[in-house]
């Protein structure tokens, strides 16, 4: 069983190699299952296939990574690469939007302002 961390200090081509690796022996384990081979092989297809899954897990968090380091600094950043959240928190108002008044508003402000009472004791 490899562990992640194992994996992401390998590079690219050092990933690519152990994932061919990781398939041809689960396509070994599969042809066992099916000729009736042990049942410790037939008990590996499962591990086999977590592993395949972690490497490629991996992979696609250094190609992301790689990809989040090159497009840092541009305008625009491309839509797999943003924060998610939800389409409601997405569409909000930003504090600056949500802060602006209407010039009516404003209007109202500085002729109405808001009284001050002084309290007797």
């Amino acid at each position: 069983m490899v562990k992640a961390y194992e994996l992401r200090g390998l590079s690219k081509d050092e990933l690519l190699k152990q994932l061919s690796d990781s398939r041809k022996e689960l396509s070994d384990l599969a042809v066992a299952k099916v000729t009736g081979g042990a049942a410790s092989k037939v008990a590996k297809i499962g591990s086999v296939r977590k592993n395949i899954a972690r490497i490629l897990t991996v992979h696609n968090q250094q190609q992301k990574a790689a990809i989040r380091k090159a497009s840092a600094g541009q305008k625009y950043i491309s839509k797999d690469l943003r924060l998610k959240k939800t389409r409601a928190m997405r569409r909000a108002l930003t504090k600056a939007e949500r802060s602006q008044k209407t010039l009516k508003q404003q209007k109202r402000d500085t002729h109405f302002p808001q009284r001050k009472f002084a309290i007797k004791a």
